[in-house]
């Protein structure tokens, strides 16, 4: 009965792949059969996968169709947290996805999951996609930031106002039936490359969050641009697939 998390699988066995450059290094090479391989030989049938979203290109439920149907071959129980590529997923009907797919795979927004250990530790998984400003920034000939751009920054904060909103109500949504303890899960890292907290690491050590788990970062250059590691008595774990090569990490 563990607990694994990944994201990123950018899979696109239908949909043409709207970021090829993104996706040149190496690592990203048959990804789709190496990570078959890496769940078969650690997940088990009893074991909950969570999938930390950017699960397809696909535009919509027929572009995506060959994807999911490749997420539903995977061993365990599949819980999928929405990501910024995620257009298949509008916000607004999770229920309707939740429905569609009858428990077949698990979709994490607005609401939360059961989980218990090994040790009978019961568990909410709580998430939502998240969202930080990434820029644009203005570098100086040394590479250090000198300012950015105030307009996106405003927009950004916007966004990530309402998915702070979203992650409450998950919260509150666990916590209204019983549980103490919990496991958070982002799309987008907690913070951006300028801040030490956020809204999110303050939800977290509000709820008392025992783990927050992110994607998103992609690339050697962006593996470290959030936090990592013991923080505030909470462990921040980045799962994004390139970064773990395909190895989903064990989370309890």
């Amino acid at each position: 009965m563990s607990l694994y998390a990944i994201g990123d699988l950018h899979l696109h066995f239908q949909a043409q792949i709207k970021a090829r450059g993104q996706l040149t290094d190496p690592v990203w090479r048959n990804h789709e059969q190496v990570f078959t391989r890496n769940c078969a030989g650690l997940i088990h049938d009893d074991d909950t996968l969570v999938l930390v979203g950017d699960h397809s290109w696909g535009r919509n439920l027929q572009e995506c169709e060959e994807d999911m149907k490749y997420i539903m071959r995977l061993p365990g129980r599949k819980i999928l947290l929405r990501g910024n590529h995620d257009m298949f997923w509008d916000a607004k009907k999770t229920d309707t996805l939740n429905q569609y797919f009858g428990g077949k795979l698990l979709f994490l927004q607005n609401n939360y999951y059961p989980y218990t250990d090994e040790n009978g530790k019961a568990y909410a998984l709580v998430g939502t996609k998240g969202f930080t400003f990434e820029g644009p920034f203005y570098l100086d000939r040394r590479h250090r930031i000198t300012g950015w751009d105030e307009e996106a920054e405003e927009h950004a904060k916007k966004i990530v106002e309402r998915e702070a909103e979203r992650l409450r109500l998950s919260f509150e949504k666990a916590r209204n039936d019983g549980y103490t303890s919990f496991i958070m899960f982002l799309h987008y890292p907690p913070t951006n490359i300028l801040e030490r907290d956020s809204v999110f690491t303050r939800m977290a050590e509000e709820y008392g969050a025992e783990k927050v788990i992110y994607a998103h970062c992609h690339g050697e250059s962006r593996f470290h641009d959030s936090i990592e590691g013991r923080y505030h008595r909470i462990d921040y774990s980045l799962v994004s697939g390139d970064y773990l090569r395909w190895k989903p990490m064990k989370v309890l």
